[in-house]
Order: C-alpha cells, then sequence, then structure tokens
C-alpha cells in the first residue's frame, strides 16, 4: 500500500503487477490474479486511486516451458498479445533470440525487460539491435538513468535510449523508498523530458490496448553520456 500511494504522489494512474516468473519465482497467473484482486479491494477500500493490472515478468530460462493456455494469461494487462521477457544476468544471453522467435511465432509481441542491465547485451548490443528490428520492444527502467546500477549500466541506459533501442521507461518498483515508483525525475534529469510522454504514456498505454505502438516523435535531446553532452535528434 506504501508503494501504490508513492506511484500516485509520483503521478501513476496505472500499474502493472509484473512479478517473477522463473524457476526461483514459481508464481503463476492464478496466483497473479488472486493477489492483483486482493490489492485492488484494498487501494477501493483505503480512497487509493491506482489501477492495477495482471502481467508478469517471465524469465527467459522459464519462458519455453509455461503451457501455451498459461502464458496466454501472463501478458502485460492480462490480455491482449505482449508479453515481458527478462534477459538473464549473465555474460551469455544464447538463445533469447530463438526464445523471443518462438513466441512471436506463436503470435505474441516481446517487451524486454531492463536490457541495459543485462551483460550480455552490454558485450552484443548486435542481439539487441536484432531483437528491436524484430518487433521487440527495450523496457528501461527508470533507475538505470540515475545510476542506481552503475555507472556502466547508466551510459549503457542513454545509449541504447539515444539510438532508438527503448521504447518505454518503468519504474521496476520493488517498494516505496529503495526501489521507489518513479520515472520523471530519472527521466528529467537524464535530459530525456522531451520522450517523456512517448515512453511513460503512449507506449504503455498502446501495449495494454492491444493497439499499434505509436511511432518515436522526432524530438531535439540533449544526451548525457560519459563527459560530454551529445545533442541528438531522433
Amino acid at each position: 500500500m506504501a508503494l501504490a500511494r508513492a506511484a500516485v504522489s509520483a503521478g501513476s494512474r496505472t500499474l502493472v503487477a509484473t512479478p517473477h516468473v522463473s524457476w526461483e519465482y514459481p508464481n503463476t497467473a492464478d496466483t497473479i490474479a488472486r493477489r492483483v484482486d486482493d490489492l485492488r479491494r484494498r487501494l477501493r477500500s483505503e480512497g487509493v486511486a491506482l489501477e492495477v493490472r495482471t502481467g508478469a515478468e517471465i524469465a527467459m530460462t522459464r519462458v519455453g516451458d509455461i503451457e501455451a493456455e498459461e502464458l496466454s494469461r501472463l501478458t502485460l494487462g492480462g490480455r491482449g498479445r505482449w508479453l515481458l521477457v527478462e534477459p538473464p544476468f549473465t555474460l551469455s544471453a544464447s538463445g533469447l533470440d530463438l526464445q523471443v522467435a518462438e513466441l512471436q511465432e506463436h503470435g505474441y509481441s516481446v517487451v524486454l525487460a531492463h536490457p541495459e542491465r543485462c551483460p550480455a547485451l552490454h558485450r552484443d548490443r548486435t542481439m539487441l539491435e536484432a531483437l528491436v528490428e524484430s518487433g521487440v520492444l527495450g523496457s528501461l527502467t527508470a533507475g538505470s538513468l540515475d545510476g542506481r546500477f552503475g555507472e556502466p549500466v547508466r551510459r549503457f541506459s542513454l545509449e541504447l535510449v539515444r539510438d532508438g533501442l527503448v521504447h518505454n521507461v518503468a519504474s521496476d518498483a520493488h517498494d516505496h523508498s529503495h526501489r521507489p515508483p518513479t520515472i520523471s525525475g530519472e527521466l528529467e534529469r537524464a535530459g530525456l523530458g522531451p520522450l517523456a510522454e512517448w515512453l511513460t504514456q503512449s507506449v504503455p498505454a498502446a501495449i495494454l490496448a492491444g493497439s499499434e505502438i505509436p511511432p518515436r516523435p522526432e524530438v531535439e535531446l540533449t544526451v548525457h553520456v560519459g563527459r560530454r553532452w551529445l545533442p541528438h535528434r531522433r
């Protein structure tokens, strides 16, 4: 509830609950739906004006073992075609592209969770570029822009945004203080204010509605990468 109140204070109107679905966290669609229903009732009873939708953050190592019916209930928003897939925190992401291609063949679209924090994509950015070319959306964690996960991640995050490999920025909130549900401040401090509406409203709304992803607006950005400010129009 503290996280929900913090999200409302930060300007959020809708949150998608995306608990891990992995070997370590074997959550199911039934469990997630039940807990989200409980939370919705609590929010209404305490007058917190926040819509919460179901979803999941599915580990790459788990996605191939989930039955088709279950997978369809783990989509972002609880309906539609978009799945949030988490790449591994390892130096190798062998098979990620094949897993994504298989999901796409079965009619799903993929949002890739925090690609800026995947060591394998730091080593081989061409894999991410190929995934985006195939229709994958990159979802950046807001705290990465502030250096919460280290300077290399911050630099890589800004490069990915600058080069059109990021399509939305999410809070990836875990609590109300250490990993808070904030986004706008991080975007402004990183010089990405002109893209804020597209990254935090237009694209997420299209994902939840199952509609076409709007093109990135042509705006002037002054992205701080390393020690230089790099003007960039994209």
